[in-house]
């Protein structure tokens, strides 16, 4: 890579960084990003007027795929500081720049593109009448699994996207910077996908444990300053802090969005699949700050599902992979069991708001098809700034439950039936729990099965007992819909006494 003036697509901001930075060893940080969002906000959006060169736009998925970075060019491998840098290519799907700076104790250095960064393999490519084309995106590396060798740890590209590994993890579900208007806005309006432009990345200490990184983000109604700061370990965490200004015409702000995959699973079988499971999440999980835990087990909608959970103020919520295990995938590719869950911790209080859940249909696991974030109740006026921050802990085996009693997997459908018995409108569902509160009954305790529906159904049955096989507990539920034509919400979890043991378990029958 090369260290250079910057190219024409970013000079706009050369002026604003003078005079921000006084001299050659002042201080870069967030808020002087925070300053020039603000500024953005008030002025029109400006869309990129960035043209990409036409033989890079017109290269294959294959020809794209085969241009890659060359590790011994990593930024900081020379100096064998704990974190280096590699950097993606543009191209194919990839059209638009990130300007990539370092912020060193002298200053701001603007990261230039260099063909010589690069392998270009097969590929007939001109790179030397490009100029500085800019990068798509970066990723960091870091001595995460073993102490010879640096693996991926995070990954910035597209958008405002991101992805982050902990110890033993294979990359799953992603994160965003932020989410507009998400499940759609009145009129017709789709969602509007904000891109960070820009990058500050703090170069890291030769013992640092922690690698900070400042971002611009950019959108026709929104901009916002962003500080992460990477924190690598058996869970890595991502501390966020965020400041963003709006512009009118915000139906719905989503905050700390995560984006994930599921296809079918134990509670939604695919028929002709020999892979018992294919997601990368297989269930939303909900604490609210009064004590109170929520899952919602993810499915595969034949139409566009879109639920939320309202609450006073959020403890935290996630996408998760609760199940670790290699037997419910059969994958030994994808390695769905080593996918991360996400788990969202807010800084502060968020106030009221709810945490919404966007499904899509999805024929196949190569499509993103779930999101959720935050809504909060109220946004700021136009120009004011909104202020938050969170954790972002990217789990495997130990990951956030609830502390008495949990899910272990949510099952739909019946066993052996008569004929005669079966009831079109009735659905039955068998949920096994696990978790130390129930670990703890004795062998006499009573446990019940505590279930509810909404307006448009009636329970049926609701039994519970000890499932002799796992050490767990046992849900069986049978609810009936009155009117097919309506959803059908079910609410449950098991109490001894007076005292619930779980988490509540819910899901929704959309409208047939």
């Amino acid at each position: 890579m090369v260290f250079g003036p910057a190219p024409f697509w970013r000079r706009w901001f050369a002026t604003a960084l003078l005079t921000t930075l006084a001299g050659p060893a002042a201080a870069f940080g967030f808020d002087d990003v925070a300053r020039r969002a603000e500024q953005l906000a008030r002025e029109p959006y400006r869309a990129s007027t960035f043209v990409l060169p036409p033989e890079l736009k017109a290269l294959s998925y294959d020809g794209y795929r085969d241009i890659r970075f060359d590790p011994a060019r990593a930024l900081w491998r020379r100096e064998k500081l704990p974190f280096e840098l590699m950097f993606f290519h543009l191209g194919k799907y990839q059209t638009q720049p990130v300007a990539i700076n370092e912020v060193t104790p002298q200053g701001v250095r603007h990261i230039a593109f260099d063909r010589r960064d690069f392998d270009y393999g097969r590929n007939r490519l001109s790179p030397q009448s490009w100029g500085d084309v800019g990068f798509a995106g970066f990723r960091v590396h870091y001595a995460l699994n073993n102490p010879a060798y640096k693996d991926e740890l995070v990954v910035f590209l597209g958008a405002s996207y991101l992805r982050a590994l902990g110890r033993g993890q294979h990359y799953g579900l992603s994160a965003r910077g932020l989410g507009i208007d998400t499940a759609g806005a009145p009129g017709g309006q789709g969602e509007e996908f904000p891109r960070f432009t820009e990058f500050w990345i703090e170069r890291p200490a030769p013992d640092a444990t922690a690698l900070v990184i400042h971002a611009l983000l950019e959108s026709p109604r929104a901009a916002g300053a962003y500080r992460f700061t990477v924190r690598p370990g058996d869970s890595t965490v991502i501390v966020v802090q965020a400041r963003l200004f709006l512009r009118e015409g915000i139906t719905t702000l989503g905050l700390a969005p995560l984006t994930s995959m599921f296809q079918h699973g134990e509670n939604q079988p695919r028929p002709g699949d020999f892979r018992p499971e294919v997601h990368d999440s297989d269930g939303l999980s909900i604490a609210s700050s009064d004590g109170e835990w929520l899952w919602r087990p993810l499915s595969n909608p034949k139409q566009p599902l879109v639920t939320s959970f309202a609450l006073r103020d959020p403890a935290g919520f996630g996408l998760m992979q609760r199940d670790r295990s290699f037997t419910s995938y059969e994958d030994l590719e994808a390695r769905y069991e080593q996918r991360p869950s996400a788990w969202v911790e807010p800084q502060g209080a968020w106030g009221p708001g709810r945490v919404e859940l966007l499904q899509l249909p999805t024929p196949d696991e190569t499509n993103d098809n779930v999101v959720a974030y935050w809504v909060p109740e109220r946004l700021p006026a136009p120009g004011q700034p909104l202020d938050f921050a969170y954790r972002l802990h990217w789990q495997g085996e130990r990951q956030q439950r609830p502390p008495g009693g949990w899910a272990v997997q949510s099952r739909r459908g019946h066993g052996f039936r008569e004929p005669d018995d079966i009831v079109d409108r009735e659905v039955q569902f068998v949920v096994d729990f696990d978790g130390p509160a129930l670990r703890a009954l004795p062998p006499d305790a009573t446990v019940e099965a505590v279930a509810s529906t909404g307006p448009n159904g009636r329970v049926v049955e609701r039994l519970a007992y000890r499932n002799p096989v796992t050490g767990g507990w046992r849900m069986t539920l049978r609810a009936e819909r009155a009117h097919p034509a309506q959803p059908l919400e079910l609410r449950a979890y098991l109490r001894h006494g007076a005292h619930a043991l779980t988490e509540t378990w819910t899901s929704i029958l959309p409208s047939e």
